[in-house]
């Protein structure tokens, strides 16, 4: 039977509400008359505060409250929004007595009112001990280096973490003979790349407001992506009994991993927990730049063995990633830019995976939208760019021969955590051999690739245009780990409520989640209606990240829907006098044969009449595997000669997400996440003074892609069935990010024979190898 309603591409449960400005956001939910906090940073890199004096900022009428190291207990943990026990180290302190970069907090001022809580923050007077500071990995590296950490910061599982060497986590995995596999190779080709700062620029920034209910509990609403986790580290960091507090996920504007965070939570919590009053922070721009979290720069150094045949016998990848001042998803991005990256070429006999994350006196990176793979892709790709063109192989004919296929593994998959204990996952969908032809076809590969090399047929002018591909595959959660829940219940009218802790980011996952259980249950999808992201009032989920929310909150659905569907036919066969084996749902019907009873008359029995009860279930979702997506990216774009300028001129995804439950916000999606990742590529970048302070941190210079920016862009959706996703569904969210930056630069040595291998690919840096190479 043909699905009704997963495949369709049916428009969000929110769309109207958020066009109208009926929604509600963070601030929106603002109580009456709260505490204004007004935050005060750290001005230097490093440094040891001496004293902090706060009599003339608590003399300013209307000063209700000042926080900092002094009269707040010192608790160790990280603002990392994972999984208990968490992988990052317990590194940070609500207020800690040494900063560790500028932007780093000294205090919190509540007031009556936000005037009143900055020019008291301004008052404060804080003497500094200024630190020798670090700001490059390698240098903090070294033996007589500065150390970012040096107290009681520890991990609480089993980790390499050695702060005293300034690292914040370490990976070493190995298959095979490396080094003699380099001695038997054919030849080597070895490149270091190197990826860039970025900011998230969620249209919405960092919001949180705190106020007790009626019966004294702390209610949190926060612009999160992680709601139980933030009420378990408030709890854990404040000192406040976790039945006390309660998490609310607004709508949010935006989160791209930077929500991931449990940063303001804690605050808020403190401010009204201390003075019994409703609290609120809502970042400015500039705060949510240098204060909040950031892409991990990352320098990487790819050396490959290439044997006779032209595939690569070995290969060896280091890694080094500035986690900045503190570690939070240090270990977890610098472990996937190995799990999401090197797997894709499974046959590689030899391999070894070596990467530090280190800690400097920048600013601090976090989750991110491609979380480690993006980096990695950058470099993976143009490898393989460089390997193809040296033995005259088209590169595209070189991927479809060596990548993963469905049935296969890599020894990495169990290495790196991606599948049961003691058992690698296998793949069992994947359609990239599709995506790769039906993309190049997109772009017209065969009749523009190598044929505008160099000086060759220029558009107008100094112009060259060049194609140039690239390919990635991602994951579905993290497997043993995210785990999501859902209850749903019947109403007299037939129709039902649907609660999940899933979090919508504005992704349209309610949307999802509500067309799974509508499938299950045989209704319209505005027959199920959705509760998400309510610590008291929806059940457990892991929150939003590792592109989980289809494939884990979508599995916990499915299932729950299964067995109030189940509880339907039982309850349709008794009124009924049939086997409830011979029952299916259709149309709002349990259906037997020529006979049928509605959900409406059902749902009244067992309300009111017969053996009374609650049609209802609850259901978990955990998985020991992560399906992969597959995704393969080209670009098309113009070079000028003169200023180093790229232009990108069209823009094509061609991804495999197994099947689209919703079609249109599949390609949302990786619309959404592919401009995300031109403009990382191209333009934007985090400027830095000589003494580590951001330069550039509001929208007026640090430059994003926009609607006027945006090329052509085109998507293909390449269906697959992923056995264990529910109606065969992957994820879609991150992977589009990941192509971008290696396609355009694989474009631009196709354009002009040039490679660019550290980002972002500015005029002036294009130009500069231009002028290097003897081009103008």
């Amino acid at each position: 039977m043909a699905e009704k309603t997963v495949g369709k591409s049916i428009p969000k449960i929110d769309a109207i509400a958020l066009a109208t400005g009926a929604e509600k956001f963070a601030d929106d939910m603002r109580p009456p008359e709260p505490l204004e906090c007004a935050i005060l940073y750290s001005p230097h890199s490093h440094a040891e505060i001496v004293s902090i004096d706060t009599t003339e900022a608590e003399k300013l009428e209307g000063v209700v409250d000042i926080l900092h190291y002094g009269n707040v207990e010192p608790r160790l943990h990280t603002t990392a929004g994972q999984g208990f026990p968490e992988p990052s180290p317990y590194d940070t302190l609500l207020f800690d007595r040494r900063v560790r970069f500028t932007g780093d907090r000294v205090a919190l001022v509540a007031a009556e009112d936000a005037r009143t809580a900055r020019q008291a923050r301004d008052l404060i007077r804080v003497e500094y001990r200024e630190l020798e500071a670090v700001f490059d990995m390698e240098e903090a590296l070294q033996k007589n280096a500065p150390r970012v950490h040096d107290g009681e910061e520890h991990a609480v599982i089993p980790v390499a973490y050695r702060p005293e060497q300034n690292i914040a986590a370490e990976i070493d995995v190995s298959i095979g003979d490396v080094e003699g596999g380099f001695d038997k190779s054919d030849f080597i080709i070895e490149r270091t790349y190197e990826t860039h700062y970025a900011s998230h620029c969620a249209l919405e920034p960092h919001a949180v407001i705190s106020y007790f209910d009626e019966q004294g509990r702390l209610v949190i609403v926060s612009s999160t992506q992680v709601p139980f986790h933030a009420r378990r580290i408030v709890s854990c960091v404040c000192g406040i009994p976790l039945r006390k507090i309660r998490v609310v996920k607004p709508r949010l504007g935006g989160g791209f991993g930077g929500k991931q965070e449990v940063m303001l939570e804690p605050l808020a919590a403190l401010v009204s927990w201390r003075n019994r009053k409703p609290a609120r922070i809502v970042l400015s721009r500039e705060e949510v730049f240098y204060a909040t979290r950031t892409r991990h720069a990352m320098k990487i150094m790819l050396k490959a063995g290439v044997g006779k045949d032209g595939g690569i016998t070995v290969l060896r990848m280091d890694g080094l990633l500035n986690a900045g001042a503190y570690g939070t998803h240090a270990l977890t991005v610098l472990s996937n830019v190995g799990s999401k990256v090197l797997p894709m070429f499974n046959k590689i006999e030899s391999i070894r995976f070596f990467g530090r994350s280190v800690y400097t006196n920048l600013p601090v990176g976090g989750a991110y939208r491609g979380y480690g793979a993006t980096q990695g892709y950058f470099a993976f790709n143009q490898h393989i760019d460089i390997i193809a063109r040296r033995i005259g192989m088209d590169v595209l004919d070189y991927i479809k021969q060596w990548h993963i296929r469905e049935g296969e593994t890599s020894p990495l998959f169990e290495a790196l955590g991606e599948g049961k204990e003691g058992v690698s996952q296998v793949i069992g969908s994947c359609g990239l051999d599709e995506c790769i032809d039906r993309g190049a076809e997109e772009i017209g590969w065969k009749t523009k690739r190598g044929k505008r090399t160099g000086s060759g047929d220029r558009v107008h002018g100094d112009i060259v245009r060049g194609v140039g591909a690239a390919v990635s595959m991602q994951g579905s959660g993290i497997p043993r780990i995210d785990m999501a829940s859902a209850s749903m219940k019947m109403n007299e009218d037939g129709s039902f409520n649907l609660s999940t802790g899933a979090t919508d980011l504005g992704t349209g996952s309610d949307t999802i989640l509500a067309q799974i259980a509508a499938e299950v249950l045989g209704v319209e999808a505005d027959a199920v209606i959705v509760t998400s992201a309510d610590t008291d009032l929806t059940p457990f989920d892991t929150g939003a990240y590792a592109s989980s929310t289809t494939y884990v909150s979508g599995g916990a659905v499915k299932r729950c829907a299964e067995k109030v569907a189940l509880r339907i036919r039982e309850r349709a066969g008794s009124m009924l006098g049939l086997p409830a084996d011979g029952f299916s749902c259709r149309d709002g019907r349990a259906v037997h044969g020529k006979k049928s009873i509605s959900f409406e008359e059902i749902a009244l029995d067992a309300m009111y009449a017969r053996d009374q009860e609650q049609i209802q279930a609850q259901a978990s979702f955990t998985a020991d595997i992560s399906p992969p997506p597959f995704m393969a990216q080209f670009a098309e774009i113009e070079v000028d000669l003169r200023t180093g300028r790229i232009r990108v001129v069209k823009f094509v995804s061609a991804v495999d997400c197994g099947r689209p439950l919703n079609p249109a916000l599949a390609e949302g999606q990786v619309e959404g996440a592919a401009l995300n990742g031109i403009s990382y590529a191209l333009c934007e970048d985090f400027v830095f003074s000589k003494d580590g302070k951001l330069l550039n941190p509001r929208f007026w210079d640090y430059k994003i892609y926009n609607t006027v920016d945006q090329p052509e862009l085109a998507t293909i959706i390449v269906p697959s069935n992923e056995e264990t996703g529910p109606f065969g569904a992957k994820s879609v969210g991150e992977i589009a990010i990941n192509g971008p930056a290696p396609a355009i630069a694989n474009a631009l040595y196709d354009a002009v024979g040039i490679r660019m291998y550290s980002l972002p690919m500015t005029p002036e840096k294009v130009f500069g190898r231009l002028v290097e190479e003897g081009m103008v």
